[in-house]
This record gives structure tokens, sequence and C-alpha cells, in this order.
């Protein structure tokens, strides 16, 4: 068991942390952590190691994360986030059943680019354990917060944050030094169109073309960004975008034939 890291994030932090549930004396020399745990939500219910997950176990541990993070925050009195990388995952009928769903879930609308205050922080960050949404949340420069499979997290600021690893300790977490495996620089940073046929079933990407040598500003012009989006993750290209990305592609854009996305990352 361990994270796999599929996205990472674009600043220059000083401090870095994992902080999970996971005591690092039971991992192996690869860092492969070698106790059966449970390692989503999902298993509520399931019997492990003998013993049986129940939702007030999980609750305990989900509370310990939020409020670690939370924690984090006050001690650097940063007070909001802004939101990125963030996925449009519908909550359906059926997820509303589920023992994991909150009705202040329903209460947040979660936007690429926002900012999330202290209490919607609290609930982005359940959704995102209780796989009701995907995002990462960071201060430009200053902090972050990454989720990984597995109900891996990664924190990094700026200061040493003595106080909230305490907390987090106290808490029932064990906190490492260790970068986040979602964090890079923008010098590492590729951008560049992909485009998949229409009327599939399937998307699969079937074309791309690397784009070089555009300052950020003129990203962030085109996707209505804030000054701080670093201008990584996915977005969609629509027609009425086609004009600025035209001219730095060799590949003549079809929309009766293609959908096209435009795609940041390491």
């Amino acid at each position: 068991m361990y994270d796999q890291a599929v996205m990472k994030v674009v600043f220059d932090i000083k401090y870095q942390w994992r902080i999970t549930k996971y005591n690092p004396i039971f991992r192996n020399d690869k860092g492969h952590y070698l106790l059966d745990e449970w390692t989503c939500p999902s298993e509520i219910g399931n019997i492990i190691n003998g013993d049986s997950f129940t939702l007030e176990k999980y609750l305990v541990i989900e509370h310990a994360y939020v409020e670690t993070i939370i924690e984090f925050l006050i001690e650097q009195k940063q007070y909001s986030l802004r939101v990125i990388q963030a996925s449009n995952r519908l909550i359906s009928h059926e997820d509303k059943k589920s023992v994991l769903y909150d009705h202040e879930f329903g209460e947040i609308n979660i936007k690429e680019d926002m900012i999330a205050n202290i209490n919607e922080i609290r609930i982005i960050c359940k959704m995102i354990l209780r796989n009701f949404a995907d995002c990462q949340l960071y201060s430009k420069d200053n902090f972050f917060v990454h989720f990984g499979w597995d109900y891996y997290m990664f924190i990094g600021s700026n200061q040493k944050s003595l106080t909230a690893i305490k907390f987090a300790t106290n808490s029932g977490l064990f906190v490492e030094e260790f970068s986040s495996p979602y964090y890079f620089e923008e010098k590492d940073t590729t951008r560049l169109v992909q485009w998949n046929e229409i009327d599939v079933e399937i998307k699969i990407v079937v074309g791309n073309e690397e784009i070089k040598d555009v300052p950020l500003e003129e990203y962030r012009k085109v996707f209505n960004l804030s000054d701080e989006h670093p201008v990584f993750g996915l977005f969609e290209i629509t027609i009425e975008r086609m004009d600025f990305f035209q001219k730095f592609l060799n590949h003549k854009m079809d929309f009766r034939k293609y959908e096209y996305g435009f795609w940041a990352g390491h």
C-alpha cells in the first residue's frame, strides 16, 4: 500500500510533510506500507485484521485529518485557501443515500479558482476524503494541502508549524518530513493541447501538441483565472477559445470532429 502520484503542484514551499494514519515503522525500505489497513471510507463495514471497521472509527480519523489542516492554517494566520485542480464530480441521488453523505455537502459549490474560508475548507476536505470531491488547496508561495490515493495527505508551508505538528501527533496521526509527490516547479511544467473524437462512448486522447513560451497571464486571461492561479490542470477549450490556441498549433482545429482540452502538469 502506497500513495500513487498522478499530478503535482507548482510552488517553492520550504517545509513539506506527509501526514497520515500510517505508522512509518511498518514501512519497508522502499517505503511500502506492510500492514493491512483500511485505505478508503468505502471499506466501512468490512472486517480488517479481525476488527470491524465502523463509521464511528472512520469519523475519528477523518476529524484528525481535517482539524490538523485547520491547526496549520490558524498557526500561520492563514484563514482562506484557493481551490485548484477541481474536477466536476456530480453527486448522484444514490450518493445522497450513503452514510458518508452530509447535508452540508449540498450547500457548497466547489469551483476552480474559488477562495474558500475556514468553514468551507472543512467541508471541502471532508468531501475529498469521502470521495465526493476532487481538488487541491493552496495559497500562492505560502501553503498547500494535497490529497493522494489511499488516504494520504501532504501539507506544505513556509513556517515550521510546530504547534500544528504537535496537534496532529496528539490526534493519533504520524507526521513525516516528506516532499509532496504532487509538488513541482514552474520550470518543470509541460503544457499542451490535446483532443479526442466526439460522439464516442470512451473518450481517448488521439492527439496532442505541446505549447511553449506563452506567458501565464495569457492563459489566465483566456480561462478567466486569477493572478494567483498557477495554470495547471485540465481546462476545456471551447470554440470561443479556438483563435487563441490555433496560432500556436500545427494541428488544424476542427470542432465538428474533435473535443479539445488544455492540459498543464508534470
